[in-house]
This record gives C-alpha cells, structure tokens and sequence, in this order.
C-alpha cells in the first residue's frame, strides 16, 4: 500500500470548518482569528476501494420499525438519582456521553462515583485517564470509597493501544478522562487539536456502537464555558452534559445539554463534600436556606426544570443612579428580559424606574431562563424601588407580556404543591391557572390577570 501523502489545511477551532488556505474570519460560524493549521495524512482510495464500499452497502436491508424490540436491560441504572435522571432514566448500552464543564467543579470525581457504583454491581468498568497517574486515581479513590476488582484503571494516551484494550477487555461502561489528552499516531498534529479531537471522538464512537459499550468522555471548557475544540463533537455525541457553578461553592448543577434518550431540561443538583459529590434530595429547601427576613426586593418563585419544580429566591436592588446613565445587572436570568420588565414597569405603571440603576440576582447561583419567573422578577423590582418587604410566606410565578398582563404558565399545580410542602401559605399566579386548577387545602391561592393586581399585593 502507498504510504499517503502529508497535506496542510486549516480548521476552524470553534466549528470544525476545513478550509485549504488560511482566512480570519471563518465562513462557517463567522468567528475571526479561529483558523489554525495542521497536517493531515492524506491517501488515495482506488476503484477497488469503492467496489468493496458498495458491495458492503447493497448486503444491508432496512429493517421494519415495528420489529425493533426495546428491553429494559438496555438501561443500566447508575445509583445516583440525580445523574440517572438527566440521562433519561440511566446510562444507555451503546451511548457516548460527553461530560464539560469548568476545571474543579467535580467531573472526574462524578465518574469516579459512577464506576464506584457500577463495580459494586459488578459490571466491568474501565477508567481510562490520560492526565492522572494510577496512584493520584487511587487516592482520590479511597476518599470516595471501597471499589471492586470489576474496577479496571488504564493510564494512556495512545488512541490505537486504548482501542486493542477495549476490544480486549470488552468492559459494559468506559470512562475516557479527557478526549483532548487522546492522539491517533496516524493524524500529523498536537494531542487536543481539532483533527485529534475529531478522530478520537470518531473511534470511541465507532467502538460503542459496535460493541455496545457505554461511553463517557470528558471535554475540557474554554473560557467563554463550551467544551475545547470541534463544535462537531457535541453533535457525534449522543448525550451532552455540563457542570455549572462556582468550584469555590459547595453546590454543583449537572444539566442536560443534549439528550437522545431522554429529555434535555432535566438538572441534577450536588453538594461537594470531603467524601464526593453528594445527592440534594430537596433543591427548593437548599437554593433557599439564608434567606433574609423582613428585607425589601427578596422575594420566592417557582421554576420547573424538567419534571421537577424549584422555588429559589430572586433579590433586587433599586436606587437611584449617581451618574448619567443608569447601570443595570443580572446574575442568573437574562439582562434583556429584566431591561423589557422594567421597560413593562415604567410604561404601564408608571413607575420612574427609568433613571435609576437596577441590581437582580437569583440566589444560590442557579441559572434560569424560563419566562414563569417575569412575575418574582417584576415583584422584587416594585419591592425594592418601594422599599415595602413581600410577605416571607408568599411565593408567586407568571409569564408577563409587554402589555403588562400576567400569562399562563405550565404545571402550575405541581409548583403550588411543592410550595406547599416547604411550608409557604400563599400563592401570586396567572389568573387563567387559578381558574383552572382544582382547589387545594392548606394554602392561598390568588389570581392576577396584570402586574398592577400583583402590585398591590405588596
């Protein structure tokens, strides 16, 4: 066989764009300065080649779709609930699941955890690690806890030598710790380049769908918080997860990014603690421990994520500016969306809001984008800017529109339940979900139709 021929290009480091000259502006994803080269081994395929290709292609039939049969055996459940419920109810044979997130936040201890658990069931595991020693692995492993024999450790960077491995092995679940780490001797540029990161993330791809191994492979972040390299990568993967947070907190967000087995707007929450990353069984109870009493701009919302709803406390700070142009900031939700609200606030309630500068921030460090928090928002902004504090027992949630009336939300039962159950006595909801939810003892529910009647609430 001719030995190929080395070619240099260029590729895009944010999107994967292959281009044969350098260029700054990338035309693919329209970023500048994100064009890098590298050589690639380039070789000729023959006639002979085609024949093979297209001889192979002809002896596959489709199938029909009502004789593919689903087992449960196909999931395998993990342990941890919070994990088991971002993945759709467990890790899928035959999955590649890529996990991000910042340096720190616990993505090499959560994996530890997870081969912990699977070995204990004494399926075979194999942690592959390119960036730690067996002996730094297995200190980190005595923190977590006792481990099985069915616990296989493997310290290699050597695409070729960890894909003889696993053939050899044949492990139920892999954990590769980091794909930038990995090289194919074949491919003519640095570990974590985009071509290697290509491959690498190709042939794992290949081995857990051929074999039916479950994969995990940890991506290192850039600083604007996406993994490193291809944006390709998230779309070979089936499941994409990250880790938000601060690593200097102890609470750890894992949230479903992409997800072809389940539903992507599922979060799992953590705690850090000395012996690993700990289950929060109740989010509502920790995102709201702190909480200030009597204090004006504090107020309690609902948020469903998923199947799960979450009261989490939304604070604001209005005074007014010292300067020319008011100065607004969030933390937490979206600057745009509270930039509209006040916008609602100033044209339908005459509120002169507009030369004073504005401070809103979701306690606990979650991040939520969902519309049903318009209403805590808009209250904590009143209650602030009035200085008059909201009843500490009182929770409200509701879509506002830019006429100033309150919208419908989805599961609104379910968010006054859980309301409920952590003690609140009343609740400020659209009144459309008001009428058209059944009556529930033990707490107050009121209906408003604009942010005027919610207002007056204060």
């Amino acid at each position: 066989m001719a030995k190929g021929k080395i070619a240099t290009v260029f590729f895009c480091q944010n999107c994967g764009h292959e281009s044969s000259k350098w260029m700054g502006q990338c035309p693919s994803c329209k970023e500048w300065n994100t064009l890098v080269e590298e050589k690639v081994s380039v070789t000729g395929s023959g006639m002979g080649g085609s024949t093979k290709t297209a001889s192979v292609r002809e002896a596959l039939k489709p199938v029909a779709i009502g004789s593919i049969q689903m087992h449960e055996e196909d999931r395998v459940k993990v342990g941890i609930a919070e994990l088991d419920r971002v993945l759709g109810g467990g890790i899928m044979k035959g999955s590649l699941t890529l996990v991000g997130g910042d340096p720190g936040i616990g993505k090499s201890t959560l994996l530890l955890q997870v081969c912990r658990n699977l070995s204990n069931q004494n399926r075979k595991v194999l942690y592959i690690s390119g960036e730690e020693s067996l002996k730094q692995i297995k200190l980190r492993a005595n923190r977590i806890g006792s481990f099985q024999d069915s616990m296989l450790l493997l310290c290699e960077t050597n695409l070729g030598l960890i894909e003889e491995t696993i053939k050899k092995t044949q492990p139920e679940v892999v954990i590769i710790d980091s794909i930038q780490t990995m090289y194919q001797e074949e491919v003519a540029s640095a570990p974590g380049s985009v071509s290697q990161v290509r491959e690498a993330t190709n042939v794992f791809l290949q081995l857990a769908k051929g074999l039916g191994i479950s994969i995990f492979i940890v991506g290192h972040v850039t600083k604007e918080g996406t993994v490193a390299g291809p944006r390709i990568l998230e779309h070979m993967v089936d499941t994409v997860l990250y880790f938000e947070g601060d690593r200097h907190a102890s609470y750890r967000i894992l949230r479903g990014v992409k997800n072809r087995f389940g539903s992507t707007n599922e979060i799992g929450v953590f705690e850090m603690r000395k012996e690993g990353l700990v289950e929060v069984e109740n989010p509502s109870e920790f995102m709201l421990n702190g909480k200030p009493e009597g204090a004006s701009g504090s107020v309690v919302v609902c948020s469903v994520e998923g199947t799960r709803p979450i009261l989490v406390e939304i604070q604001a700070l209005v005074c007014r500016t010292n300067f020319g142009i008011p100065r607004r900031q969030t933390t937490g939700t979206d600057f745009n969306r509270v930039n509209l609200l006040m916008a609602v606030l100033e044209k339908r309630q005459s509120l002169h809001i507009g030369d004073c500068d504005a401070y809103v921030n979701i306690a606990g460090g979650i991040r939520i984008q969902e519309p049903a928090l318009d209403l805590g928002i808009v209250m904590a902004i009143v209650s602030s800017f009035k200085n008059r504090a909201i009843d500490e027992k009182m929770i409200v949630f509701g879509e506002v529109g830019l006429s100033g009336e309150v919208r419908a939300v989805s599961m609104a039962e379910q968010r006054v339940l859980e309301a409920k159950k952590l003690g609140f006595q009343t609740v400020v909801l659209p009144k459309v979900c008001a009428d058209s939810m059944d009556k529930i003892r033990g707490i107050k529910v009121i209906g408003v139709s604009n942010v005027g009647e919610a207002i007056d609430l204060i």
